[in-house]
């Protein structure tokens, strides 16, 4: 796989990519690593998946991945998992995370977990911070995790602290690239420009769209009818999506479309698997998709009708997610111990 093959691979389906050139120049270089990170706090869902997804592309393409579980960051950031609850959390989130690659159609073996505790209260790292948090006004601080830490009049000292340590985070796993939605693009940024002073080098920044949700607007972690669960069962995600915003013809804020787009075209292409629409013969018979942007165009166009489309959606969706969800199920005490005020009953 040449250079242009490569770059074209890992920046598909991304939001934007900083930048092309430098990451154009890894890939001469060699074989260039990447990191994600995501703090344990609430349930993954399928918004989680799609930026996972993206993991399998970058192993194709010959790039070491590392999986940050950044465990210290869900406590600092408003408290969303208390301290106690830190490991089972963790422990639900790898699990969970190593189902979405295989899913992917990935070997989770490829990839290398680490937890934030495992280095991030070594005596290096807790220096560099502290030098860091010497250079840096609270402003800049604030305005680099805005999208990323719950706000509030009077934040939490943790919530100025978290971009600083996700920066030294990148020095600290020696990652060339890093990988985030969008939401994170302030915080990468703020790395982008500190990090050569702290003994680093600016990451290249590939950022994964984030999804809307199924109710329009933006997903919410807290509204469980706007997003599907890795563990909703079929009838649920039949539910969710017959539900869902998807007005005949239009595409912003359409969760259903960006589902399709983002995940289960990716993972049908993987698996060398089409989109049947079915429909009955006396409205044009059964339709078949090897393309996200054939269906866009015939929804937009209205030759494809939202209560033919929702069906679909909604079971290729469900397909999609049925290995993350026999693994969990054949795990619930992952579940129980990391949220036991809702599974522990």
């Amino acid at each position: 796989m040449d250079t242009d093959e490569r770059l074209a691979l890992t920046t598909r389906h991304t939001r934007e990519v900083v930048t092309e050139d430098e990451l154009a120049a890894l890939f001469e270089d060699g074989d260039p690593s990447a990191y994600i990170g995501y703090a344990p706090t609430g349930e993954m869902h399928i918004g989680h998946f799609t930026t996972m997804r993206k993991l399998a592309d970058f192993l194709q393409a010959g790039i070491d991945v590392t999986v940050l579980i950044a465990d210290l960051h869900a406590h600092l950031d408003d408290e969303k998992s208390p301290f106690d609850l830190l490991d089972a959390r963790s422990e639900y989130y790898e699990a969970a995370i190593e189902g979405m690659i295989e899913a992917a159609g990935a070997d989770p073996d490829d990839i290398e977990f680490v937890r934030g505790t495992d280095f991030q209260l070594d005596e290096e790292y807790s220096l560099e911070m502290y030098r860091m948090a010497a250079e840096t006004t609270i402003a800049r601080s604030q305005r680099a995790a805005s999208e990323v830490v719950r706000e509030s009049e009077s934040p939490n000292l943790g919530g100025l602290i978290y971009p600083l340590m996700q920066t030294l985070d990148v020095k600290a796993l020696d990652a060339d690239i890093a990988y985030g939605g969008i939401d994170q693009r302030g915080i990468y940024m703020l790395s982008r420009e500190v990090l050569p002073d702290h003994g680093g080098e600016s990451p290249v920044c590939l950022f994964a769209p984030l999804l809307s949700g199924l109710s329009g607007g933006k997903m919410s972690a807290s509204d469980a009818s706007s997003k599907v669960n890795l563990n909703d069962a079929p009838d649920v995600v039949e539910e969710k999506i017959g539900q869902a915003y998807c007005p005949q013809g239009e595409r912003e804020d359409n969760g259903v479309l960006e589902y399709l787009e983002y995940l289960v075209f990716p993972v049908l292409a993987e698996r060398g698997e089409d989109l049947v629409i079915e429909r009955p013969e006396e409205y044009g018979g059964d339709l078949v998709y090897g393309s996200y942007d054939d269906l866009e165009a015939d929804f937009l166009s209205g030759d494809l009708h939202p209560a033919d489309l929702k069906p679909a959606a909604a079971a290729a969706i469900s397909a999609v997610i049925d290995p993350i969800r026999e693994r969990l199920d054949a795990n619930p005490e992952l579940l129980e111990a990391a949220y036991p005020e809702k599974y522990d009953q």
